[in-house]
């Protein structure tokens, strides 16, 4: 251990403080938190990633470097629940060009935006883009399939010279449903059902899911050649896997039929799957090996992530550091069990918090423990390096960012989330820790602002909470077998360590903040 952590002995870690408001100090650690995690989502805003990564000058656009000649050619398609904003403000920078439209989002969205204020995410009323809604309670539905089908019909009709500008996040493969014909949308819809309850993957069901459509896998971008088409992707998958956020209809990708039939038939779905989807899958090809057409078609599409938990937590550490912190980023990938996610934290906090030379065993159980939840080797040893340093300057409270999505194992029928369950549970971690103010304060929160079927986007705790909740007769135990997160902080001081931040428009999954002061210091 002591090996690996001296090879980072040599690299800077800390952060300028010249931004630092002089009363930034004086404002509580819950305070702060809550800050950083606006900045977080203020960042992933839709309107202001497009706005960030699309330029325009004269009759041109460009984005990630490449640039694109604009002559009254650029058509707009879109789908997924952040997509309005991102519409609204492609249709600002270059509406001057475009010919037509359609977006396909969720049902109420426009509504729902009215009411809580966000008419600047609203699509103007002479718009040229037309708005279709479905996939009510995010489940693909006929209205979310005609919007596909509109969206396909416009795709088939560009040509060569023709610009297709696709808006592309989270939400997006329940809203762009379109079954190869003749399986049914139902069909379709309990074949990944079944995949799902039977415990297959993410990668696995994608596979699937590109097999039984004709948008999926690329079908989009098949459909819109020779068109040049710009994928702007709001990413709400850990790693920004292009072929898996919104199961990749602008990312060619090959469909091996055995590789498909191998996932139905090792999760015990190929027996009982519809005849329609026998007949496709029956249909399929093995790929060729890759022609010159294929490269072409590939290199008119450029994919290009805007918004993602990296970009979240980047503008996090910025607003940690003008707060009085120092920010560390631990990775954007936690995941696994959210009782393996809250023990890591809980270990981090006692490396940062030992009075003396923190013991080997809980730098041997991090490492040990990394790998569960997502987090590289390299990552904690980068990380418990910074930490000792940090122990040794005894100077700025010290502020580790995460992010990702852990998963909740239900066991009873509790309301909560994954955000607000990480957050008790961290709570229980921290109980052998000093208390706030002299002890860490941690945060969980979903920057779609809804944790669950919650109003609450997640939960600020440290190690005082047990405490605090025997106090008012609340034990923390029993909402956890009930999985009754909300419920619980809900009661706890009139819901003073709820995160409500309201509707936000976007999703990049999940920040979590680790919020530690220095250790007094100790005059002789």
């Amino acid at each position: 251990m002591a090996r690996v952590l001296s090879l980072l002995r040599h690299r800077p870690v800390l952060t300028s403080v010249g931004n630092m408001h002089p009363k930034a100090c004086e404002i509580s650690l819950d305070c702060r938190a809550r800050d950083v995690f606006a900045a977080a989502v203020e960042a992933v805003q839709p309107d202001i990633v497009v706005r960030q990564s699309v330029r325009r000058k004269d009759d041109s656009v460009t984005v990630e470097g490449r640039t694109f000649s604009l002559k009254h050619n650029l058509h707009v398609v879109g789908f997924g629940k952040a997509v309005l904003g991102m519409a609204k403000e492609a249709e600002r920078i270059i509406g001057d060009h475009l010919v037509k439209g359609v977006i396909s989002v969720p049902h109420g969205i426009q509504q729902t935006l009215k009411q809580h204020g966000k008419q600047h995410l609203l699509l103007k009323e002479n718009s040229r883009i037309e708005v279709m809604e479905g996939a009510r309670h995010n489940l693909p539905d006929a209205n979310a399939q005609q919007a596909a089908s509109a969206i396909q019909q416009l795709a088939s009709k560009l040509t060569e010279e023709d610009l297709l500008l696709v808006l592309i996040s989270g939400g997006g493969s329940a809203l762009l449903p379109a079954p190869t014909s003749p399986i049914t949308l139902q069909e379709k819809h309990d074949v990944t059902r079944k995949l799902a309850a039977a415990g297959a993957t993410i990668q696995e069901l994608n596979t699937v899911r590109r097999a039984l459509s004709t948008l999926k896998g690329g079908g989009l971008a098949q459909s819109a050649y020779p068109a040049q088409v710009i994928a702007l992707i709001l990413s709400d998958v850990i790693g920004d896997p292009l072929d898996l956020i919104a199961s990749g209809p602008t990312v060619y990708c090959d469909i091996w039929p055995e590789e498909v039939l191998s996932v139905l038939d090792r999760h015990k779905v190929l027996e009982s799957a519809p005849a329609s989807v026998k007949d496709v899958l029956g249909k399929l090809k093995t790929p060729r090996v890759e022609s010159k057409d294929s490269v072409n078609r590939a290199n008119n599409v450029l994919n290009a992530v805007i918004g993602s938990n990296s970009i979240a937590l980047q503008s996090a550490g910025q607003r940690a550091g003008e707060l009085g912190l120092r920010p560390v980023v631990l990775s954007p990938g936690v995941c696994g069990d959210v009782r393996s996610v809250a023990r890591l934290y809980g270990l981090l906090s006692r490396f940062a918090c030992s009075p003396e030379e923190p013991p080997p065993a809980i730098a041997a159980e991090l490492l040990k423990l990394g790998p569960e939840v997502g987090v590289e080797s390299w990552d904690l040893c980068r990380t418990m390096h910074v930490l000792e340093t940090w122990r040794a300057e005894e100077c700025r409270p010290i502020c580790l960012l995460a992010g990702g999505e852990p998963t909740v194992e239900l066991t009873g029928k509790g309301v909560g989330g994954r955000n607000q369950e990480l957050a008790l549970r961290v709570g229980l971690e921290l109980r052998d820790v000093q208390h706030a103010p002299h002890g860490p304060v941690f945060l969980s929160g979903g920057t779609d602002g809804q944790d669950g079927p919650t109003e609450a986007a997640g939960a600020v705790t440290d190690g005082g909470l047990c405490d605090e909740a025997g106090a008012q007769e609340l034990d923390v135990n029993t909402f956890l077998a009930n999985n009754d997160s909300f419920t619980f902080f809900s009661r706890l001081s009139a819901g003073q360590r709820l995160l409500l931040p309201g509707l936000t428009c976007t999703n990049v999954m999940d920040v979590h903040m680790l919020l530690i002061p220095p250790r007094p210091i100790k005059i002789k």
